[in-house]
């Protein structure tokens, strides 16, 4: 395990106990060498699977710990119209060498791992709470594999955002490609790890997310009222003509997944059959909200390839079916922004960063360029509507 660090903390948040953690640097009763306290468990006298990192909530920090190291840069806070605004970034990801190392893998960027920079860049981006998810790479896993990888990343999650609650929350994973076995995941990691949602690819090994055997996953999902975030995995099946420079598998691939994705469960009458599921989408949504308006006038031209699901037609326009989604702010341009909020709703803009994925460092500032909006919207982009849906209190 690479050595423990501590995250930067508000002193004014943390309660007057100094006397009672003041002795937190020297090793506990059970020490075995090493790191003083490596991990939030080892210090209370447990066992703990962290892996590359340590976080360490503001009750076990020693004293000395309220003083920023010197030319460390301060948290921005971000206000609007004089008021303080937490601020909650709804797409960042993390990964486990361990969990990684089960599908024979190994962690690309290192970045993934959680580790001080993490904070930092928090920090400097104005960015309070990341709400944590993990692209899916175990599709392809046997049952009893995937069982197990998912059961250990899981609780890793969780034990990661118990350690730091004030600045992470995070999306149980599942296996999806094993239905019955999501079903048990989702419950475990909501209902007894605490997890906020779950989070998805854009397709399982070919099959597209409407497929109705996934029906009984979102049926849990929307039973259990938690957010899905909708992550694409990529089109391999269009490699042969996405290959060569500009990185089109990822900067075309990625969005068009998402497109694909979103339209499937539309057309194929996924969100009439589970008209509760909660949903967000990468990247603004892919292509689909900034070509709307052909999904509509398609169903006009040829109504005969818009029938709806088995027991009836769509029971409202495609367009209908986008304002009742949300998405990241993935979009890097204020016009793009307005754009996607005239479409589908400003209140169904949340804030994302790909951390750690140098896509964007300005996503907060995205949201406060962007003309039209009331601060009452900006508030609500910010953070006030991931709050919401991740149940984070205000």
């Amino acid at each position: 395990m690479g050595a423990p660090w501590i995250a930067r903390y508000d002193s004014a948040r943390c309660p007057a106990d100094a006397e009672a953690i003041s002795n937190i640097d020297r090793p506990p009763a059970n020490h075995r060498g090493g790191h003083g306290v490596t991990t939030r468990r080892d210090f209370l006298g447990g066992a703990s699977a962290f892996a590359g990192a340590v976080f360490v909530g503001c009750e076990l920090m020693p004293p000395h710990a309220h003083a920023q190291p010197p030319g460390a840069p301060r948290r921005r806070e971000v206000v609007v119209n004089g008021r303080r605004v937490k601020t909650v970034d709804i797409h960042a990801h993390c990964a486990f060498p361990e969990t990684m190392k089960m599908m024979g893998r190994e962690v690309r960027p290192q970045s993934l791992v959680m580790a001080p920079d993490r904070i930092r860049a928090m920090d400097a981006q104005g960015i309070d709470i990341e709400a944590l998810s993990i692209n899916p790479y175990w599709y392809k896993a046997d049952r009893d594999v995937a069982a197990a990888l998912i059961k250990l990343q899981n609780e890793k999650l969780a034990e990661l955002v118990a350690a730091q609650p004030d600045r992470f929350v995070a999306f149980a994973t599942m296996a999806l490609q094993h239905p019955d076995l999501a079903v048990e995941q989702i419950e475990y990691g909501v209902k007894k790890l605490g997890l906020r949602g779950v989070s998805v690819g854009g397709s399982v090994e070919g099959m597209e997310l409407a497929d109705p055997k996934f029906h009984p996953v979102w049926a849990k999902c929307e039973e259990l009222g938690c957010l899905i975030f909708i992550h694409p995995v990529g089109t391999k099946e269009l490699e042969p003509r996405l290959h060569g420079n500009g990185g089109l598998d990822n900067t075309i691939g990625n969005p068009l997944e998402t497109t694909l994705a979103l339209s499937h469960l539309i057309y194929e009458g996924t969100l009439d059959r589970f008209p509760g599921l909660k949903i967000c989408a990468a990247h603004g949504g892919g292509y689909l909200p900034s070509y709307a308006g052909r999904s509509d006038q398609g169903c006009l031209t040829f109504p005969d390839r818009c029938p709806g699901p088995k027991d009836g037609p769509l029971k409202k326009k495609p367009t209908e079916y986008l304002r009742q989604l949300y998405y990241d702010n993935i979009m890097f341009t204020p016009e793009a922004m307005r754009h996607l909020a005239a479409e589908v709703g400003s209140s169904q803009l949340v804030v994302g960063t790909d951390y750690p994925y140098p896509w964007t460092k300005t996503a907060v500032d995205l949201v406060l360029a962007t003309p039209g909006l009331s601060d009452a919207e900006r508030v609500a982009m910010l953070g006030g509507t991931a709050s919401r849906l991740l149940g984070i209190k205000a």
